[in-house]
């Protein structure tokens, strides 16, 4: 379906415009898809962000500054979302011991339990979101993508 359609508009757009809101649009339905697959599991997409950035971190520490900058969401309150998961215990906190006044934020094995158990079920949901498209479509979609983002 085109956005036209999907948006039931009636007026001619602007190539650009179209174009803008045919991302946002998408990036809705996407985002809606993730949702509704962390849900079961008390997630939010943000949190689950988190999360995948500690487990990149490869047992190392990651400050609260170091997580802002690698979120998907830059409007994410960082601490809020770091104390959430610390409650449901797949994070933790500590003092630095080379810096007595930084954080040191680190996934606990039952957060990597969580993880290796969501993996298949994202990367089928990925696929499933992604089916209509084909590798090379993916590629150029991916270096579309890219190259908007220097603006």
């Amino acid at each position: 379906m085109d956005i036209d359609t999907a948006i039931k508009t009636i007026h001619k757009m602007a190539i650009s415009t179209k174009t803008v809101i045919n991302i946002m649009y998408t990036s809705r339905i996407i985002e809606e898809a993730v949702s509704t697959l962390l849900k079961p599991y008390d997630l939010t997409i943000p949190q689950y962000n988190v999360m995948r950035i500690l487990r990149g971190q490869k047992g190392k520490p990651a400050s609260l500054s170091t997580i802002q900058e690698r979120m998907i969401d830059k409007s994410s309150n960082t601490t809020r979302l770091v104390d959430k998961l610390i409650r449901k215990g797949w994070v933790k906190r500590s003092v630095c011991e080379e810096n007595r006044r930084k954080v040191d934020i680190l996934i606990t094995s039952s957060g990597l339990e969580i993880l290796k158990e969501l993996d298949p079920i994202t990367e089928n949901n990925n696929q499933e979101i992604l089916k209509n498209l084909s590798e090379e479509q993916l590629l150029n979609l991916n270096n579309l993508l890219d190259t908007l983002r220097f603006i």
